[in-house]
């Protein structure tokens, strides 16, 4: 349009000039051609050319969902911090929650991998990472990350291991943790006993002078007989529940040494010194230990930041018997599903919750890191009451990382409680559970 236009204006500009240029000039002879004007004009036309545009894509949007059994403050921390950190660093990616109940955990885990709609990623106890990889249900990482030895390298041997099935790892740890002995303070010195028992033998004076001081106080109370509660005492005893080897429990579960270990327990709860909970059930721990009606239990390093009791309280290690201070590791390692939809992303977030900036964040909250380097932090060395925790550490255990730890650890657990209880004899109740075991122990390539 503008070029047309600039040729009017031109046409009409020569067409002016041109009549009064005729009506001023003299006449012409008839005799002479007219002469014609050539006038020449360089017109310019824009050319259309095409640009390649650069459009940066946006990513699509993920769900990942992550399921765990934090407590009501680590969840807190997960949900307000953590989370919206990850988030933040990750546009398009949105971390699903669920918080599932210890207790319930484990079956609803295998419920949802029957319906095939298990979460991308557990949280999970160490005890269950083999059994949930024996049955296909996890992503080897050290096939899928590239990186994976570097972080293999990063964290402790010991919380590592329990990933480990057939030559693969199948779950990282993510944080660690032990139980250590937790005294009232207050009814120690009112019973008039001097310190924390250092051995076995201790910890028996101990009880025998709080029954002495008030019959109605309990000195122990743990919450049941299954592995949690009763390796400590069998292994800092002496014994174990099976070989090193995993091939058999006939003459461990059932031999001279965890005998003794079932005997000791049975006198603790004969005479009244350990509470009928082990056995029974229905105590609220950590209610009896905080109103002054039990002097000693068995805690991990949630323990402080969760314990709303009054009773004062310090810490020991576990009473050394033949077999030393062995308390128990436990821990939670982070798995990665198989039917996982979005892997990457969920590998990404295993990553992130390996960063030393994360592990020192849930160690507010009582989780001991398993990063070598996040334990040389000035947070850690002068932390009021992880060194407690990390002593134990060099003298505890993992449970059997089996794929049939949890039927193996059913089968000892009924059978300790039947001994206990009096309605069977040691052979009879522990004994058979050897057998059994050694059945379960069987794995099939």
């Amino acid at each position: 349009m503008k070029i047309r236009l600039k040729f009017l204006t031109c046409f009409s500009i020569l067409l002016a000039a041109s009549l009064l240029l005729t009506s001023c000039a003299p006449t012409a002879t008839p005799s002479e051609e007219p002469t014609a004007a050539i006038i020449k004009e360089t017109v310019i036309v824009p050319k259309e050319v095409e640009v390649e545009k650069v459009v940066t894509a946006t990513p699509e949007p993920a769900v990942i969902s992550f399921w765990h059994a934090y407590n009501e403050v680590e969840t807190e921390l997960l949900e307000t911090e953590v989370i919206p950190l990850f988030e933040e660093a990750n546009p398009g990616v949105t971390v699903e929650l669920l918080n599932v109940p210890y207790d319930d955990f484990r079956r609803k885990l295998l419920v949802a991998l029957t319906g095939g709609s298990p979460p991308d990623l557990m949280r999970g106890d160490i005890a269950w990472i083999t059994e949930f990889a024996y049955m296909g249900a996890l992503e080897p990482l050290d096939e899928f990350m590239s990186d994976f030895d570097s972080y293999a390298e990063a964290v402790f041997p010991g919380p590592l291991s329990t990933n480990l099935l057939k030559d693969h790892y199948y779950g990282l740890p993510l944080d660690t943790n032990t139980r250590v002995l937790i005294y009232n303070t207050e009814m120690f010195a009112d019973a008039g006993i001097a310190g924390p028992p250092e051995t076995i033998d201790d910890f028996l004076a101990a009880c025998e002078k709080i029954e002495a001081f008030d019959a109605e106080l309990y000195c122990f109370a743990d919450g049941g007989t299954y592995g949690w509660a009763v390796n400590p005492w069998i292994w800092s005893m002496g014994s174990d529940i099976v070989d090193s080897s995993w091939t058999t429990a006939s003459g461990y579960l059932d031999g001279p040494g965890t005998q003794a270990t079932y005997e000791f327990l049975k006198d603790l709860l004969d005479k009244g010194y350990m509470h009928p909970t082990i056995v029974e059930g229905g105590l609220d721990v950590w209610g009896a230990f905080g109103n002054g009606e039990v002097g000693m239990i068995l805690e991990g390093p949630w323990f402080p930041p969760y314990y709303g009791g009054e009773a004062e309280y310090g810490f020991a290690l576990m009473p050394a018997g033949d077999g030393g201070h062995i308390s128990v590791v436990g821990g939670e390692d982070i798995a990665l599903f198989m039917q996982s939809q979005h892997k990457e992303e969920a590998v990404n977030f295993i990553r992130f919750m390996l960063t030393e900036e994360i592990q020192l964040t849930m160690a507010q909250v009582g989780q001991i890191p398993v990063l070598k380097s996040a334990l040389e932090s000035d947070y850690i060395v002068n932390h009021e009451f992880f060194g407690y925790f990390l002593e134990q550490l060099q003298y505890s255990k993992a449970r059997l990382p089996h794929p049939n730890w949890t039927k193996i650890e059913d089968v000892y657990k009924i059978a300790g409680a039947e001994y206990l209880l009096g309605l069977k004899s040691f052979e009879e109740a522990l004994g058979a559970a050897a057998v059994t075991i050694d059945s379960l122990l069987v794995l099939e390539d």
